[in-house]
């Protein structure tokens, strides 16, 4: 009789383990037709300048970091290719030897220290906050229960510049311009991110010039564009 009680006791733990088993597997199941990438992100980049004037060289610290969160909606049945909209903001700075100051008739005024040899200071910067709304087409090869995958996502963000500043640092003097009129505060950009699991390689192209109708002292063309090179972090 006790050996019976403990075969209808094993019977019963069996039953109610392999009862939860079925359930858990049908959450699981449940979830695989939903299961999407969304995704917080962390990124930092070093910024070079394109299609600027032939004498406006980089010179100093040029970075940025980026943070934002992008809302995944899958587009087939696998769910591994899918769009994205988010949100994010970015900050960057621009060491450069294109001087932004104004004239004594309030008018802005573009110069390459390259030229000027006999200037002399410790930093000019160009710097931005923008806020961003990233749109992205992505593929991946995630799983349900895979957390670890490839990733190629490609797309465009545009933004717009809340906060700018132009920084000449020079002992015993400092120039800030932060009312710059050729400054276009709608920033588009093409964005690629691609890697493997959580760290990813990143690229980020202007479209628009950051200066519109823009002129230096030497009658050169302000074609100010930016390439921003560097790593994306994507947290579920």
């Amino acid at each position: 009789m006790k050996g019976h009680n403990y075969g209808l006791l094993l019977y019963v733990i069996l039953f109610v383990s392999f009862g939860s088993m079925a359930q858990q597997t049908a959450v699981l199941n449940e979830g695989d037709a939903k299961y999407r990438e969304d995704q917080f992100y962390a990124g930092v980049t070093y910024n070079l300048i394109n299609s600027a004037p032939e004498d406006v060289k980089i010179q100093g610290l040029s970075g940025g970091i980026q943070f934002g969160f992008l809302r995944d909606m899958p587009i087939n049945a696998r769910r591994n290719i899918a769009v994205a909209v988010g949100l994010g903001v970015s900050f960057d700075q621009y060491g450069s030897t294109l001087f932004i100051g104004e004239s004594t008739e309030g008018e802005t005024v573009f110069t390459s220290l390259s030229n000027e040899t006999d200037v002399v200071y410790d930093s000019n910067r160009f710097s931005t906050a923008v806020i961003e709304v990233p749109f992205e087409f992505r593929w991946r090869s995630s799983t349900p229960v895979d957390y670890s995958f490839w990733r190629v996502y490609g797309g465009v963000r545009v933004g717009y510049a809340y906060w700018y500043k132009s920084t000449f640092i020079q002992s015993g003097n400092t120039v800030n311009q932060t009312d710059i009129p050729e400054f276009d505060q709608v920033r588009l950009a093409a964005t690629l991110s691609f890697g493997y699991s959580k760290i990813n390689f990143y690229a980020n192209y202007t479209i628009n010039p950051f200066f519109e109708n823009a002129t230096t002292t030497n009658g050169a063309k302000v074609d100010f564009k930016s390439l921003k090179l560097g790593l994306i972090f994507y947290i579920l």
